[in-house]
């Protein structure tokens, strides 16, 4: 298990590497694997193309190995926040938090007034979180076979 961490001692997020896809893969995989059984279907950040996500930037990853990764996908007037993952053995060590002020600063550095994400209704522990952070709920709504709950942070200017 990593030592939990103070947020300022911890690295700053970094783009991943086309070298990096598999891990990316494993850590998300871990993130999410144990919410299959309760929601009945496998959650989409398990079923993301990686390596494109990464050969576009979109994928930002912390820790050596990697022990956690963020997916950010710019907008003309938000940034979309599709996934957070933390391994299960780097819980409660302050990543997930360093990953969603990560965000912030990038929605910021581009110039973008909110962030946006969404996460499923069986996530509960997601929906009792966000709001935590300052995000807002904006809609609730089913997409293919996913219900989902959709956020919102304005970031003020």
């Amino acid at each position: 298990m990593i030592a939990p961490a103070h947020q300022g001692d911890l690295p700053a997020p970094r783009p991943a590497t086309a070298q990096e896809v598999d891990a990316v893969r494993a850590v998300t995989d871990a993130a999410y694997r144990h919410y299959i059984a309760r929601i009945g279907i496998r959650p989409a950040p398990m079923d993301a193309d990686h390596a494109a996500e990464v050969a576009a930037g979109h994928v930002f990853v912390i820790g050596e190995p990697v022990a956690g990764l963020v997916v950010l996908v710019p907008a003309a007037d938000h940034l979309f926040l599709d996934s957070v993952a933390v391994h299960p053995d780097a819980r409660g060590t302050g990543l997930g938090r360093r990953l969603l002020g990560f965000a912030e600063e990038q929605a910021r550095e581009r110039g973008l007034p909110e962030i946006r994400l969404y996460t499923n209704a069986m996530m509960w522990e997601n929906r009792e979180i966000y709001p935590r952070y300052g995000y807002e709920l904006v809609e609730r709504r089913v997409d293919g076979p996913y219900d989902r709950f959709h956020y919102r942070k304005r970031l003020a200017a």
